[in-house]
């Protein structure tokens, strides 16, 4: 952790979600046991004490009056099983320094590991969890808490068995559209001379109860093919929501919910209902090899990999349910629970630590999804490959959200020919006939206000603004009222 705490660069730290600085006048603080748990239970970091935080938020020695017994005090107190869980510090962790004439003493807690979660204080698990928030240490709700418990078995979730229901609960359409993908990609394989509850068993859809010989849906098999009046009694929060947000002046232009009662509801339909919206809304051009065209793009491969990523990371006890919602000049992939393998695992790769291991493996089976912990660093190449700006990974807590963001604005326009690029944004119909509409005006008017474009295309003044500014093609001269508009 010598990146997060280094006493050469001591004059230019601040405090923040992974550094926190205290007296330590009178001894170890109360609350550096708050701080140990909320460091272990996040991304690490670093107490040092013997320093106070100014108004200005830099940091000055206050000293250490007794550094050895304290250093003594606190190996004392981790290894003491009724006031931490767990010690997860080494020796070389805990350092003394001498600067500035005093003595400082920093303590490096390390990221716990999944299996090690939650970290806890005072023999207390709900009431003595805690959590880091940028510069403050927070308990953990009893539904966290409860989340970090279901994530220390190496068997997934989706993996039990369903003893109290029957395989007669699989939305069978949704069956038969699963094995003619897999027979399409695997015309020889094994697996397709099985009658569908061989079939079912052998992708880890259903198992055989351990006291009786009668198949039953494993988890994963409920959420991949079940009805979602079936799926919400096992899992009381699940929900599934597609939203198309391409006009300000309408919640969506589009909207797939698993609630609605016209279709299955279940992951595998809202998978592929879910990307041919996707697909066909990004206009991204197709490619020739050979003579043959190709729609299948490396951006197609993508989002593919980013929407199995986010309904097989989803912890589908969670609160508030899985949200795709396309704009114009991005698309936002959220779901309930916090990365297993952190949210910068996630951005190095190399590490496949799924919520939902069946889940992967049956969409493994039919080419969707990375088993190599491999997905999110070749959504971030793919992305930079075609010049977007990078994906944004980004963690919400109460509730615990996984949000990733893929841009789809370039990240500079790059000239050919004095043309600049097209970016591969999706635009609403009616946005861009009035974008036609304004240049139009313009070519015919010559620079003109907004509230003469806004008469006439028909439109108010906010939301001709709103268009103006999404136009590159268009420049705004002059500062608040006395604002025109030209073609550039």
């Amino acid at each position: 952790m010598t990146d997060i705490f280094n006493i050469a660069s001591f004059d230019s730290y601040k405090e923040d979600n992974r550094r926190e600085v205290k007296k330590a006048s009178d001894g170890l603080p109360v609350s550096l046991w708050n701080t140990y748990s909320a460091f272990a239970n996040c991304y690490g970091g670093v107490i040092i004490l013997g320093v106070k935080e100014n108004k200005d938020g830099s940091w000055s020695t206050t000293g250490l009056k007794n550094s050895t017994k304290l250093r003594n005090d606190f190996w004392n107190t981790i290894n003491n099983s009724k006031k931490v869980s767990i010690n997860l510090l080494k020796e070389n962790d805990v350092e003394i320094f001498d600067y500035k004439d005093d003595v400082i003493m920093v303590i490096r807690v390390p990221a716990a590991r999944r299996e090690q979660k939650p970290v806890y204080i005072n023999d207390d698990i709900f009431g003595g969890t805690f959590r880091r928030n940028w510069e403050g240490d927070y308990h953990f709700t009893p539904i966290q808490v409860k989340a970090m418990l279901r994530d220390q078995a190496d068997d997934t979730i989706d993996m039990s068995v369903l003893e109290n229901v029957g395989i007669d609960v699989f939305n069978m359409d949704s069956v038969r559209g699963y094995r003619n993908n897999f027979a399409s990609l695997k015309d020889s394989h094994p697996f397709l001379r099985l009658d569908d509850s061989e079939f079912l068993r052998c992708i880890g859809a259903a198992a055989y109860a351990e006291k009786e010989k009668i198949l039953h849906p494993t988890a994963a098999g409920l959420l991949m093919f079940g009805n979602e009046y079936d799926i919400v009694r096992q899992f009381p929060n699940y929900f599934l929501d597609y939203r198309a947000e391409l006009d300000p002046y309408n919640r969506w232009t589009d909207r797939i919910q698993s609630s609605s009662g016209d279709w299955s509801g279940n992951v595998f339909d809202f998978y592929f209902r879910v990307y041919n919206k996707l697909k066909q809304a990004l206009s991204v051009p197709f490619k020739i090899s050979n003579g043959t065209r190709i729609d299948d793009t490396r951006i197609h491969e993508a989002i593919r990999e980013a929407l199995a990523n986010c309904l097989t990371n989803a912890d589908y006890y969670g609160s508030r349910g899985i949200v795709i919602t396309l704009h114009s000049d991005r698309i936002t992939l959220a779901n309930p629970g916090y990365s297993r393998a952190g949210k910068i695992q996630m951005m190095l790769g190399g590490i496949s630590d799924p919520r939902n291991r069946g889940l992967m493996k049956m969409f493994n089976l039919i080419d969707i999804g990375e088993r190599a912990g491999s997905g999110i660093p070749q959504i971030v190449n793919i992305w930079r490959d075609e010049g977007l700006k990078d994906p944004v990974i980004e963690e919400q807590f109460a509730p615990d959200r996984t949000i990733i963001t893929l841009s789809l604005e370039k990240k500079q326009a790059i000239k050919t020919s004095d043309k600049v690029n097209k970016k591969p944004v999706a635009r609403s119909k009616i946005t861009g006939e009035n974008q036609q509409k304004i240049l139009d005006y313009l070519k015919g008017n010559g620079r003109s206000r907004c509230a003469e474009i806004a008469r006439h295309i028909g439109l108010s003044a906010v939301r001709t603004r709103a268009i103006l500014s999404e136009m590159k093609e268009i420049e705004a001269l002059g500062e608040n009222r006395g604002r025109t508009y030209r073609i550039k």
